[in-house]
């Protein structure tokens, strides 16, 4: 009989795979790369570990109140502890870098120096992140032992300065660093920017080269939130001013009709109107890469029928004229099987209804579950 054992990979191995993850975080969150590749090698015994072998989890994050996608039971601290499940190993890295930034008693790690590994270690273990009372010299033996600093430093030559507007080098960002700023860890935020009710709801205007980390930390926001509530699916910069919500938007608009303005896509609309996008898809039968002509006339609201030859809005004058839509809120233990079984629809078509770009669901999301 055969049996196949599974080779280990090397530490050396392990951080020349990694290494590019660690250092695309440090550029989109100030995570020094040393630090992440050296819990990485840690939490994963050099990516040998049980738990990164079944979930992609590199650093051992726990699911925490906060967490709706995919987990898996490992033996930690406690028997059958619940840790976050990861689609790729570069989720579990940014998930890391978010982890950090967006939790107050982390908050004071991004004041160091990000060569400084020394401090950050310390920093660590003060803030809580590990029980062990060794962490700190285990982390600092291992980026010495294989020169992780090296990719920290390497870094630190493309953005010196090591604020949003380094990182995006747009020329148009002048006339913010002249404003009033505060610095949120390693980003710089203009002080001017305060929480305004648009639309009925609460929100910011931002102008480009603000990073989407720096306003969820600023308002004390879990960032995969605010990404939901902005029908966006990856944080990095905001390329052009725009108004980004601090809470969910509406599945229909206060208003019942927009007049697409030129250059307008489907999501600015969707952010100018404040309605969910897959809402404001549906209603019109759009994609999210459509090409709008100046003047059109899209329905906000789910009742609104739009006479496309005559730029007006009018009521349906009968129930089989009007544009029904049917939804349904999701409930604990359910996805998107059980419930194209229960409405008789195809998941593909559930998905593309909702602009989801996955499977996963969270409780209380309300999907459209016919055309």
């Amino acid at each position: 009989m055969n049996v196949v054992i599974a080779q280990k990979i090397t530490t050396t191995q392990y951080i020349e795979r990694y290494k590019d993850f660690a250092i695309k975080e440090m550029i989109r969150s100030g995570v020094p790369a040393a630090i992440t590749l050296a819990q990485g090698v840690l939490e994963t015994e050099s990516g040998n570990s049980v738990l990164v072998k079944k979930s992609n989890n590199h650093f051992g994050i726990k699911c925490k109140v906060e967490w709706t996608g995919e987990k898996v039971y490992h033996d930690d601290d406690a028997s059958g502890e619940c840790f976050r499940k990861y689609d790729s190993s570069y989720l579990s890295y940014k998930d890391h870098s978010d982890f950090l930034r967006t939790r107050a008693h982390y908050a004071f790690l991004f004041s160091l120096d990000p060569s400084d590994y020394s401090a950050w270690a310390h920093g660590l273990k003060k803030a809580g992140y590990a029980t062990n009372p060794r962490y700190p010299q285990i982390l600092i033996k291992t980026i010495e032992d294989y020169n992780l600093n090296d990719y920290t430093t390497e870094t630190l030559k493309e953005i010196p300065d090591y604020s949003v507007y380094a990182i995006t080098k747009e020329k148009n960002n002048a006339s913010i660093v002249n404003q009033s700023v505060e610095k949120i860890g390693n980003f710089i935020f203009p002080s001017n920017i305060k929480p305004k009710a648009y639309n009925g709801l609460n929100a910011v205007y931002v102008d480009s080269g603000i990073s989407l980390l720096a306003i969820a930390t600023k308002f004390g926001i879990d960032l995969a939130d605010l990404l939901d509530y902005n029908d966006l699916y990856e944080d990095g910069i905001i390329e052009k001013s725009s108004w980004i919500y601090l809470q969910r938007k509406r599945i229909e608009a206060l208003a019942k009709t927009y007049k697409v303005k030129k250059g307008e896509t489907v999501y600015d609309i969707s952010q100018n109107a404040g309605i969910q996008i897959s809402y404001l898809m549906a209603f019109n039968g759009l994609n999210e890469a459509d090409e709008l002509k100046p003047g059109r006339i899209l329905s906000l609201k789910s009742e609104v029928i739009v006479d496309e030859e005559k730029p007006e809005t009018k009521k349906s004058s009968s129930v089989s004229n009007k544009s029904v839509v049917k939804y349904h809120e999701v409930k604990p233990n359910e996805n998107l099987q059980v419930i194209s079984k229960k409405y008789n629809v195809d998941v593909d078509d559930l998905k593309e209804w909702n602009n989801l770009n996955s499977m996963k669901l969270k409780v209380g999301q309300r999907l459209i579950v016919s055309k």
